[in-house]
């Protein structure tokens, strides 16, 4: 009973400092009304006496005649400008003089007038009062505040400090029992629960901490007699402090008082603590715990008391969470007994958020969203947790429920009930996202990629017809799921052991399906508005154009991993396997710079750099394709031609690339390049040298697997000797190829540059053409004369003498007609 008595003292002390809290507050109001009517007050006379030295004014202006020019500085201007205030009247009395001096100025000099100088009157500050004369104000009569207001406290907190004294000092003497120590107890909450109902009507604030104390003496009361003195059963004890929680909610409500409302709370989740025998019956706690929160419920009907909810809603996780956590790996843990509390708990606090809303027509605060979120990601993490252990399937299916009654939810809050739309957006958002994530938690794979590709259309659609930017916001979230989802699909392919039937496989599907969704969300959103709020700032110009190329990537990609898997599987040849993925993007690059050139003008640029890429990768690299095939074929016994064949496809490709640069950028433009026509020109040169080079080892009979074969003496399985043996034979043959075939073709080439740079007069073609000369003669006598069969050594240097005396004729010739066809010309323009 000690704890009791000062518990009782300190109410006392609590209900005491929180009235004269009040009181002050009342008396800070009152000095902020008087202030703002002085202010009020204030501006009116301001705007009075304004008025009435215009009136004074005016009349002097009509009735005097303009006086001689006075001095431009007087003594009587000074006067009107001084701040003193003792000489305001005297320049009131003779603003005839002033008016005067004013006018004779302006006729004088013809300038603007000088604007009249009033004298504002000084604003009148009213001090501000102290505390304790505001209190003197309010209450004129100290004898009267003493003996109606004050003195009341003071003797209800020493009455109840007497009662404590005279209470503890029975209980020392043993006059009082058990029993009555808690009837006494009871009765003492009784009185004071009485006290504070009389004092209600005038006195809220400190009636509400009576009542406040009164709930704790009943807490406190049948705790002792259930813990010390085990004068109830727990179910009693249980019970009365059941009635108590539910006695204190609703005199929450009728004192309108969110304090009491928290209190109760708080003593509804302690209660089955302080009855608790460490038995730890779930199903009994947790009924308790739903009913508490009901009662909650019906209080947030009533009145919106965040705080109320918030504790509510952290003490119910914390006490879900501890239990589960704590018996989650015990043999007795019953899942679904964890399932079905968890879920009508969330349940409850879904309704619970939104029913005041509801009732007032409000608008959700910022902790109410949170809560709202955070119930619904607690309630899944939990569920998920518990479907875990319980090695259920039902993991996905848990989760589209969760999506399908927050879809639900949203509809009838929205339809039937009119709730702010910010809070619907939430709710469907959600659904949204437990959506998405119903396939990668049910699902594996290409499944997720495909699902998601699907989705993102369905929200570009939807937020098309419906402006909400909500779903093009998680569209563009789930989009860039999609993709990552791919890419790790496609991860698959480097696992070559696995056998994916040609395109009807689920990785190129995926890839498939996700590119056409990207363009179809093109065409949804190339015209859409931009996503502007507080969070996120997205323009669909740009995003339409990066969906555009990622689409445009990924269906190259997806076309390209397929054919480099299907062709590695289907053929042993490694460089005629080789030869599909080549093909397939010189093919693609080719008909994207084409369909740029047709429909995407601001496209071209772009593609030109990925074609002078793929002829950097030509010359460095995939030259040499059809060479390799051959040695591959000798080595492995096969009779694969694929590099040959396709490389024809990769010549023109090459030459449509040269052609599309020629067009795009105009010839003056590489005419003026220092360094670019003899890229150019190499690039030409190098090009068709490597189709001479390809073409003399298809045809040779030297390179012939059979002849290869029958020449070959070593070990048939020594693939190494085999190696050496075809790559001696191969370059045997390149070098008379080089010796023979390089000198014409390169004088040719000599030649027909040497015409169109006179033709086009221009200088730099030619210098080029008699260099590409110059070389290939310095080739033929420095090296293609070493160890060259008689009959190639005549028919390189017979065709390249023949070639350089035509080249030299046709120089001078078409030299002389140009020169004298450009002398005409000036001639005529001169005429």
């Amino acid at each position: 009973m000690e704890t009791l008595v000062f518990l009782i003292l300190v109410i006392g002390f609590i209900s005491i400092n929180n009235n004269i809290n009040s009181k002050f507050k009342k008396l800070e109001q009152t000095i902020d009304i008087l202030n703002a009517r002085i202010r009020s007050l204030q501006e009116k006379l301001k705007s009075q006496s304004l008025l009435s030295e215009k009136e004074n004014i005016e009349p002097t202006r009509v009735e005097k005649e303009p006086e001689p020019i006075p001095p431009i500085y007087t003594p009587k201007e000074k006067e009107i400008n001084t701040p003193d205030l003792s000489k305001e009247k005297e320049t009131v009395e003779k603003p005839a003089e002033v008016v005067r001096s004013q006018h004779s100025f302006n006729d004088q000099k013809k300038t603007a007038p000088v604007p009249e100088k009033i004298i504002e009157p000084k604003k009148i500050q009213t001090p501000k009062k102290s505390w304790f004369e505001t209190f003197k104000e309010k209450n004129p009569d100290l004898e009267k505040f003493i003996g109606e207001n004050l003195i009341n406290k003071v003797g209800i907190l020493i009455l109840v400090l007497g009662i404590s004294f005279f209470v503890k000092y029975a209980i020392d003497k043993d006059w009082i029992n058990e029993p009555a120590r808690v009837g006494i107890g009871v009765l003492c909450g009784a009185l004071v629960m009485g006290v504070a109902h009389k004092l209600k009507k005038n006195y809220a604030a400190f009636s509400s901490v009576l009542v406040a104390g009164a709930i704790s003496i009943f807490y406190f009361t049948i705790y002792i007699g259930f813990h010390e003195y085990q004068l109830f059963s727990q179910t009693i004890a249980f019970s009365i402090m059941t009635v108590i929680t539910a006695f204190s909610a609703l005199v929450s409500i009728s004192y309108n008082r969110q304090e009491l409302a928290v209190l109760s709370l708080i003593g509804g989740f302690a209660a089955p603590f302080m009855v608790s025998t460490g038995e730890g019956n779930y199903i009994v706690l947790f009924s308790y715990i739903a009913l508490l929160n009901i009662g909650i419920l019906a209080i947030s009907y009533f009145r919106k008391w965040k705080i109320a909810t918030i504790l509510d809603f952290v003490f119910t996780i914390v006490l879900f969470a501890g239990w589960l956590f704590a018996d989650f790996n015990e043999k007795y843990f019953s899942h679904f007994g964890a399932l079905t509390f968890a879920t009508l708990f969330y349940f409850i606090f879904s309704i619970t958020i939104v029913l005041n809303n509801l009732r007032n027509k409000g608008v959700f605060s910022k902790i109410e969203y949170f809560i709202l979120m955070a119930n619904t990601f607690y309630f899944f993490g939990i569920g998920m947790t518990i479907l875990k252990g319980w090695e259920s399937n039902f993991t996905g299916l848990f989760t589209l429920s969760l999506a399908i009654y927050n879809l639900i939810y949203a509809t009838i809050l929205y339809k039937k009930f009119g709730l702010d739309k910010n809070a619907i957006y939430l709710l469907v958002g959600l659904a949204l996202t437990f959506v998405t994530l119903t396939i990668p938690i049910q699902f594996e794979g290409n499944q997720i990629t495909i699902f998601w590709a699907l989705e993102v259309v369905l929200l570009f659609w939807l937020s098309k017809k419906s402006k909400i930017d909500s779903f093009k916001i998680g569209a563009v979230i789930v989009q860039i799921l999609t993709v990552i989802s791919l890419f790790m699909d496609w991860w698959k392919y480097t696992y070559l052991e696995q056998d994916f039937t040609i395109i009807l496989n689920p990785l190129f599907i995926s890839g498939f399906i996700t590119s056409i969704s990207l363009f179809i969300t093109y065409f949804l959103v190339k015209n859409e508005n931009n996503i502007e709020n507080k969070y996120i700032f997205l323009e669909m110009k740009f995003y339409s154009a990066l969906l555009l190329v990622v689409g445009t990537v990924l269906s190259y990609l997806t076309g390209l991993l397929e054919i480099n898997y299907q062709s590695y599987q289907t053929i042993q040849n490694y460089y005629s396997a080789l030869a599909f993925p080549v093909t397939y993007h010189f093919t693609i690059i080719a008909i994207l710079l084409f369909l740029a050139i047709k429909f995407k003008k601001e496209f071209i640029k772009g593609m030109l750099f990925f074609s002078a890429i793929s002829i950097v990768f030509y010359v460095v690299y995939f030259y040499s394709l059809p060479k390799f095939e051959i040695i591959e074929n000798f080595n492995l016994g096969t009779q694969s031609n694929y590099a040959y064949y396709f490389h024809y496809i990769i010549l023109a490709c090459l030459l449509y690339f040269g052609y599309q640069f020629v067009q795009n950028s105009s010839l003056g433009v590489i005419k003026n390049n220092k360094w670019l026509p003899w890229i150019f020109v190499f690039v030409i040169v190098y090009v068709f040298s490597n189709e001479v080079m390809i073409h003399g080892l298809v045809f040779s009979e030297a390179t012939d697997t059979v002849a290869l074969t029958k020449g070959f003496s070593g070990e048939n399985g020594d693939y190494y000797a085999k190696y050496r043996f075809v790559t001696a034979q191969i370059k045997s043959v390149q070098s008379q190829i080089i010796k023979i075939g390089y000198p014409i073709l390169w004088g040719l080439f000599s030649f027909i540059f040497l015409i169109v740079g006179i033709k086009k007069q221009w200088k730099t073609l030619r210098i080029i053409a008699l260099s590409l000369l110059g070389i290939t003669i310095l080739k033929l006598f420095v090296y293609d004369i070493k160890n060259v069969s008689e009959t190639g050594k005549i028919i390189a240097f017979i065709l390249l003498g023949v070639l350089i005396l035509i080249i030299s004729f046709v120089y001078q010739k078409i030299r002389k007609l140009v020169v004298e066809e450009d002398s005409e010309n000036k001639t005529d323009e001169n005429i």
